[in-house]
């Protein structure tokens, strides 16, 4: 079996067997916008009855007049949901299809009267996962790059100047979509931050290597939403000096890309990255991918080519690519096909060693990986059978050296084979990244000393794990930091993932930790520093370990320091 649509390290239910979206929208998702209950911790679960999950797409009728907004591009009409205003499918560029569909975002024409924002907008993810693991859905539709504003800053007064998280969804840089009940961010509302969840394109569209076409088309999308935070946000309630870009996997490595690139950095403030997979795929790698599929397609791999067939046909490509084994190999160990490329322009360099020049240094950063992300992903992606495989065997696919094959073996001893595989996909993704994004930052000069997270033009990393197990597989998997980051254990639709009875003490300490960072100041926590890499264990009772990501040493690549600490080291998980 090799791995479906990849989102990464996703648990049981959401990751096999994608089928092409329906262009006929439900009927379930013109149902009425429910407003959200028990004291704005939660997000809400869909308005109507037998409404799907995720496919709440409106917000129903209110007798408060909608709230207004003026943007650069036209006046918005938004809804009101209790104390916040909500602002569905506002364009912030002009929709990717004709000529526009493999070039730079475009700024969004502009109109006259009032555009109506109360719904969201189309999606560029083209295909609904089945029985989804998040109340995450689709929108067909061209205008696809558009944005979704949730502020409690707009009140009968003049707006607020409040601090902001612009969220960036994850799904592997092939799918995801901002249409995500979860990412509505009604705790951060509640607690005083305006919420904007961006969409981008993917995949080939997005960042697929094509002759005659803008690179890195995705990040530029990433750019401009920025841009328009920037230009606009203060009209919603928004501050626009205190922005902080946020994301989960993929999404979590839009915001390690964004980190190190020049052009970005005039753009926000800090950065949270939850669970950062990095594409910073090599252009020769990129060009392999674009010219098998227009191989399959029977095109050039150049605009013309490309321009010719369908979204709809182009995802059906890559799903067909990503299944070959060789390909299937990469994924488990961390190797995609497509992302954010460098290009030696927008991405000059790779991200990690764009940090460690400096870039981005003046950024507070807050970096949270799960213990066990890809647990879930090799139990669903291999077949029971292959944990008959002998661990010696399996590290082996993996392509690692004798003593690290051994630290693992020792590890995981009495393990199943999965299991241990499991393991390493997580660190080779997840972990080591986290660990040498840290360490990059701390190369570029003074010691932080505390105080709004910076000092002397270099900004503080603080670095933590979730360990608490999802009894869904008894293992701290990918997007089980989402209920928590978001505050959500009151609401339903996170029981799948993470049971009844979730600890709230750790969505105290992550969410609270991300909000103190949102609006400029520090995490309650020790920062990492090379001396002792503190690392904050988010688990049912929580606590600070030395040298927490220790275990991931044995990965160490050349020229990544890891920073050996003296002292305590941390627990093997």
């Amino acid at each position: 079996m090799t791995p479906p649509r990849p989102r990464f390290g996703q648990p049981g239910g959401g990751g096999g067997g994608a089928q092409p979206h329906d262009a006929a929208r439900p009927a379930a998702a013109q149902a009425g916008y429910q407003t959200a209950t028990g004291g704005g911790a939660r997000a809400g679960t869909g308005g109507g009855g037998g409404t799907a999950r995720g496919e709440r797409s409106r917000i129903g009728s209110n007798s408060r007049p909608g709230p207004l907004s003026q943007t650069g591009s036209g006046t918005v009409r938004g809804a009101w949901r209790g104390p916040v205003a909500v602002f569905l499918g506002i364009p912030f560029a002009r929709a990717p299809v004709g000529p526009l569909r493999f070039a730079a975002p475009t700024p969004p024409l502009t109109w006259t009267g009032v555009r109506d924002a109360v719904e969201y907008g189309p999606t560029t993810d083209r295909v609904q996962i089945p029985d989804h693991i998040m109340p995450e859905s689709v929108v067909p539709g061209d205008e696809t790059l558009n944005l979704n504003v949730f502020t409690p800053g707009l009140g009968d007064g003049e707006p607020a100047r409040l601090a902001v998280m612009v969220w960036f969804h994850g799904g592997g840089f092939l799918s995801g979509s901002p249409k995500n009940l979860w990412y509505e961010g009604a705790s951060f509302t509640r607690d005083g931050v305006v919420v904007v969840s961006v969409d981008y394109r993917l995949g080939v569209d997005g960042f697929g290597l094509i002759e005659g076409a803008v690179d890195n088309r995705g990040v530029l999308d990433w750019i401009a939403a920025l841009e328009w935070v920037q230009d606009n946000i203060a009209a919603f309630g928004g501050d626009p000096a205190r922005v902080t870009i946020a994301g989960q996997s993929a999404g979590g490595g839009a915001v390690l890309t964004l980190l190190g690139i020049p052009r970005a950095q005039p753009l926000f403030r800090a950065a949270i990255s939850l669970s950062g997979a990095l594409g910073d795929v090599p252009r020769r790698r990129a060009a392999a991918f674009t010219g098998h599929i227009a191989a399959q397609a029977g095109v050039r791999p150049d605009r013309a080519g490309f321009a010719s067939l369908t979204e709809e046909q182009i995802v059906r490509l890559q799903d067909r690519e990503i299944r070959r084994l060789p390909l299937a190999r990469a994924l488990i160990t961390g190797t995609l096909p497509t992302g954010p490329m460098i290009d030696g322009q927008l991405m000059s360099r790779p991200t990690l060693n764009s940090m460690a020049a400096g870039v981005g240094a003046d950024k507070p950063a807050l970096i949270v990986t799960a213990d066990q992300e890809q647990a879930g992903a090799i139990q669903e992606w291999l077949p029971a059978a292959a944990d008959r495989l002998p661990v010696r065997l399996a590290l082996a696919l993996f392509g690692l050296d004798r003593p690290t094959r051994r630290h693992y073996r020792r590890v995981g001893a009495g393990e199943p084979t999965r299991t241990v595989m499991g393991r390493v996909s997580t660190d080779l993704i997840f972990r080591r990244l986290a660990l040498e994004t840290v360490a990059a930052r701390a190369q570029t000069g003074r010691d932080w000393t505390g105080g709004g997270g910076q000092a002397g033009g270099r900004a503080a990393s603080w670095l933590a794990r979730v360990a608490w197990p999802a009894p869904s597989l008894g293992a701290a998997v990918h997007c089980v930091d989402l209920p928590f980051f978001f505050d959500l254990l009151a609401d339903p639709t996170v029981e799948r993932l993470i049971g009844a009875g979730a600890p709230q003490a750790l969505a105290d300490e992550l969410h609270g930790a991300a909000v103190k960072l949102i609006k400029g100041e520090d995490p309650p926590w020790e920062a990492w520093t090379p001396g002792r890499g503190a690392t904050r264990v988010l688990d049912a009772v929580c606590r600070t370990e030395l040298d927490g990501y220790a275990d991931v040493r044995a990965l160490s690549r050349p020229g990544r320091r890891h920073y050996p600490v003296a002292g305590q080291p941390g627990r093997a998980r």
